[in-house]
């Protein structure tokens, strides 16, 4: 039988096309490199089975998967919600003891329904499936014998276990904060179509509403989207189309938060003078730094461990739909007016 092959830094680098020295400097911790190179060297080091990285056994081994999209920096909103989640999943499965092996899901893969091909190659414990996907394709990990967690985003007619933000008490809480300032027209803006998270944070306006005798106005929502691409020209064009606007907004994530105020300070209304707006992620928009959002957290490390914790839990082709939710913090910043 002919020995395996002896793995060294030289492949890493090569399976990269990075340099040699890249690769040093990721392995051993040292400063001259991005994060997203290291963590690429450290996923590399992994697959390949380099050195201390390599598996002791491959039953050792949790496979992520991962839409390319949300590891792309061109793509800086889903890279700002997701790289920190990413490093800690990492973080989190390796403290238990096993090997988080990423696996990025390119376009071409998720349309054709194709698996990274490690998914074949390598024995592992589970799947965690990781951010948003076509059905489709998760219905394509759905329907393999192995143990799978989904990181916050699911499926209701694809049961089994799943961790994500508490979407509907922090959209609650959020809209609670415009009510309690004196709010009484307050919009909401959220592609409900598109994703659970925003149909739950959608649900969680309309009950904070409801709870505090408020009417929903149906012309101050926008629930439905055509994708990411068309959220600025949707947004402008249904602001057109509006004979007035209310006093306030609760935004599905920060990234439409942020286009509305740059939308209708275009329109000569400021916020938060004339209009009030809050959010949902915690993210930070350098471009409008004088814009601060009143926002919710996503206690993104908890939802990390969370989910490791639950694959370990389960065993076999568990599909039952185990909800993990993971409460989220208020943060109040300056982009909300009293009302007298």
């Amino acid at each position: 039988m002919a020995r395996k092959k002896k793995i060294s830094m030289q492949d890493i680098a090569d399976k990269l096309n990075i340099s040699k020295n890249a690769v040093s400097l990721a392995l051993m911790n040292k400063k001259g490199i991005s994060d997203a190179t290291r963590y690429k060297v450290l996923q590399a080091a992994k697959e390949l089975g380099y050195g201390q990285f390599a598996a002791e056994e491959a039953g050792n081994n949790i496979i992520v998967l991962v839409p390319e999209r949300i590891m792309s920096y061109q793509d800086n909103d889903h890279f700002q919600f997701f790289h920190d989640m990413i490093w800690g999943l990492e973080k989190s499965i390796r403290s238990r003891g096993y090997n988080a092996i990423v696996a990025p899901i390119d376009e071409e893969m998720e349309a054709g329904l194709k698996l990274p091909r490690l998914v074949s190659e390598i024995s592992y414990r589970g799947i965690i499936l990781f951010g948003i996907v076509e059905k489709n394709y998760a219905r394509l990990v759905w329907d393999m014998e192995v143990p799978l967690v989904m990181l916050d985003s699911y499926y209701r007619d694809l049961p089994c276990p799943t961790v994500t933000s508490a979407n509907i008490e922090g959209a609650y809480e959020a809209t609670s904060v415009l009510i309690a300032a004196g709010h009484r027209e307050i919009g909401f803006i959220g592609p409900t179509n598109l994703t659970t998270s925003h149909e739950e944070r959608w649900f969680g306006y309309w009950k904070a509403m409801r709870d505090h005798r408020l009417s929903v106005s149906s012309e101050y929502c926008l629930t439905e989207s055509q994708g990411y691409d068309e959220t600025r020209r949707e947004i402008a064009d249904w602001l057109d189309g509006l004979d007035r606007v209310p006093s306030g907004f609760f935004c599905g994530n920060d990234r439409i938060a942020y286009i509305l105020a740059g939308l209708l300070q275009e329109r000569g209304i400021s916020v938060p003078e004339q209009i009030s707006i809050v959010g949902y992620d915690d993210l930070q928009y350098p471009a409008m730094p004088e814009l601060q959002v009143t926002t919710v957290h996503v206690e993104k490390e908890k939802m990390c461990q969370a989910a490791a914790e639950l694959l370990l839990s389960v065993s076999g082709r568990n599909r039952e739909m185990m909800r993990v939710f993971v409460p989220s913090t208020l943060v109040i910043r300056k982009s909300v007016r009293e009302l007298n």
